[in-house]
């Protein structure tokens, strides 16, 4: 018996979204033999997507380091030991010479992501949203990620011309205060709600690696799936170990366990983008290749993300073109 049109009656298109996937129908996804379980996957890709297209993003960090929030992962929190250097946000101006640069390279999104647990409204969210309508008008897809929002700013910010928001979920609901006590998941969940009410596309994900279980990776999706509305975009991270996190000397995942959390995304979520994110500088192109095959079509450009390395821009291209497929050009 075909495991997945088991778990699904069909093709993972006609789910019934009115009655919510349940985390054991996710665990079984999980549980298929890696070759028809890619073979789903592609099927459920190739009805919404040109399989050959990767969509490419450039993130740039406007405001580094000095964040109150603890997560586990990240450098740039201040409880934790050799923090990297504060730097204050940007200008308008650098944030749109950084999305020239940006187009130029072959990305169609700016992703810009400050260190603070929720911004303040004034004088620095004001240049946040000029940043926004700036970007736009360069011809870029706009994406923000500022930590947890009020009503009246994800407003704004879609007043301003926003078209994603970044809120990542992390992990599942019972493993996330492993790794983050400084807010609840239920705070990110609220954040996400008033972004998708104010109009705004959602970017949610997670982060692969943190010492979580198989079951934690099927929570975590069983969260993103089961939204009202579902993400129109999940990047999905690997853990890079950064020196002076908790994380620091955190055992690396099994490669194809990302493949597979990939292929159960797609699976899940069809006409989502998925974008293979942090972690790539680790990352054989062969590895790439499956993460590919599985159903992500979209990377980041640029030889860094926020504080971690990143593959140089050459290198991505020359690999992209390796594979027969291509940039995609336009939004």
């Amino acid at each position: 018996m075909d495991t997945a049109n088991a778990c699904f009656g069909a093709h993972p298109k006609s789910l019934d979204k009115s009655e919510s996937v349940t985390k054991r129908q996710i665990l079984d996804l999980f549980e298929i033999p890696l070759p028809d379980l890619l073979v789903q996957a592609q099927k459920a890709h190739r009805e919404h997507f040109d399989a050959r297209e990767i969509r490419a993003s450039t993130l740039v960090s406007i405001k580094t380091g000095a964040c109150t929030e603890d997560c586990a992962y990240c450098a740039q929190s201040s409880h934790h030991a050799d923090p990297v250097p504060y730097q204050p946000l940007m200008s308008v101006d650098d944030v749109l010479e950084a999305g020239r640069k940006a187009k130029a390279a072959g990305a169609t999104r700016l992703c810009m992501g400050a260190a603070w647990r929720s911004p303040r409204t004034g004088p620095q969210f004001d240049a946040v949203l000029e940043m926004v309508r700036g970007v736009k008008s360069l011809g870029l897809e706009a994406c923000m990620t500022l930590g947890m929002l009020d009503d009246e700013q994800a407003g704004r910010l879609k007043q301003a011309g926003l078209d994603y928001y970044n809120h990542n979920l992390d992990t599942s609901p019972e493993y996330y205060s492993k790794i983050i006590s400084t807010r609840t998941f239920q705070d990110r969940l609220d954040t996400i709600r008033r972004v998708q009410e104010a109009g705004i596309r959602v970017c949610s994900g997670g982060i692969l690696g943190m010492g979580e279980s198989r079951e934690d990776r099927a929570g975590l999706l069983h969260e993103l799936a089961n939204l009202p509305v579902p993400p129109e975009s999940v990047p999905i991270n690997k853990l890079m170990p950064m020196a002076g996190t908790p994380l620091s000397d955190a055992a690396p995942l099994d490669d194809l366990e990302i493949v597979r959390a990939i292929a159960v995304t797609r699976i899940l979520l069809p006409a989502t983008q998925i974008r293979l994110s942090a972690g790539r500088s680790s990352m054989s192109h062969a590895l790439q290749l499956l993460c590919f095959l599985a159903g992500a079509n979209g990377i980041f450009l640029g030889d860094q993300l926020l504080t971690a390395e990143n593959p140089s821009q050459n290198e991505d291209k020359a690999m992209i073109e390796s594979f027969g497929m291509v940039l995609r050009t336009e939004n």
